[in-house]
């Protein structure tokens, strides 16, 4: 062999471990979500649906280059610290805490080093969830669902739809900070509308219905039902509730009307896993949570079940009927 020849050939030969190298699939990396709902539940379908999607969008694909582990609790705290530290223990590297506070409380006690993003938290400041909105801080970040001064907006919307209500019961969950705080600001501006509140526990379905039962057995009723995983897997039970009772309600999520609710006054929540994708993307990518502010709802959606409004024997304003952003004929 000529002495070119010889080089050019142990040249192609070293080039070999190279290209091959080059050629290796990456790192499959692990996405850990954590969601107080149970598995067929038609919005939990929806909410993971759109955080798939929003991962596609950007490249990662179940299966192919992530791998994602999903833990299904229910709204009970015991249940809830097990399966997050149970999805910690598995060092993924990152967690999707889909349930707002009832999922993100347990999984900083399980974790301070895995990264987290958080979806629907309400007031993670004050909750002691991350430093400030600009600058989390810690190992957590993620999307605001509203401050709690919002939830004094249900009971304007209660007394312009039913102005004959004086008594409302506050249906929240006081197992998670989110609760106690969303009573506490209904609380503050209820003397201004001339309303006596009646707080209503919705840990399980026996308690809701002998307390609202019981509720309705006075005149001038109305319910507001506040932002919680716990209302929202009781949905159809609190809906059929105030259709029963004929108890006009205002709802903290937009799914609850569809479920035959009255009225919501909420963010697009839906969106926010969508939008929690792009976070997961940063900071698989290099970023960090501590660096990535929290990112507050720009726009909140009224939505009003006419069809609800008939059974119950009410008239909507027109006022109210135009800011709506979905009507439900």
């Amino acid at each position: 062999m000529r002495r070119r020849d010889f080089i050019a050939a142990l040249g192609g030969a070293a080039a070999l471990p190279l290209a091959a190298h080059a050629q290796q699939p990456e790192r499959m990396r692990r996405i850990g979500v954590l969601m107080a709902w149970a598995a067929d539940d038609s919005e939990s379908q929806a909410r993971i649906a759109a955080f798939r999607q929003g991962l596609a969008q950007l490249g990662w694909t179940d299966g192919h280059n992530v791998r994602i582990d999903i833990r299904w609790a229910t709204p009970n705290a015991d249940d809830l610290r097990r399966q997050a530290a149970e999805l910690a223990a598995l060092a993924p590297d990152i967690i999707l805490s889909g349930t707002g506070t009832a999922t993100l409380a347990p999984l900083l006690q399980a974790t301070r080093t895995v990264p987290i993003v958080f979806t629907i938290v309400i007031d993670p400041v004050g909750s002691g969830f991350v430093a400030s909105l600009a600058r989390p801080g810690g190992n957590a970040t993620g999307f605001l669902m509203f401050e709690y001064g919002l939830s004094g907006k249900w009971l304007e919307l209660l007394k312009q739809i039913a102005p004959g209500v004086t008594r409302v019961a506050v249906l929240r969950d006081p197992a998670i900070a989110s609760g106690i705080g969303q009573f506490s600001a209904i609380q503050t501006v209820a003397p201004s509308f001339g309303v006596e509140l009646s707080p209503v526990d919705v840990r399980d379905a026996p308690e809701i219905e002998r307390a609202v039962t019981a509720f309705a057995r006075s005149g001038n009723g109305g319910l507001i039902v506040t932002a919680s995983p716990a209302a929202s897997v009781h949905r159809e039970l609190i809906a059929t509730l105030a259709a029963r009772h004929k108890l006009p309600a205002v709802y903290g999520a937009h799914h609850m009307v569809t479920a035959g609710g009255l009225i919501s006054y909420s963010t697009d929540l839906i969106d926010q896993y969508r939008q929690a994708a792009g976070y997961v993307d940063r900071i698989l990518k290099g970023e960090k949570p501590a660096d990535l502010p929290v990112q507050a709802p720009i726009k909140y959606e009224l939505a009003i079940n006419l069809r609800t409004a008939k059974a119950l024997g009410l008239t909507v304003p027109p006022t109210l009927l135009a800011r709506a952003d979905e009507v439900i004929e």
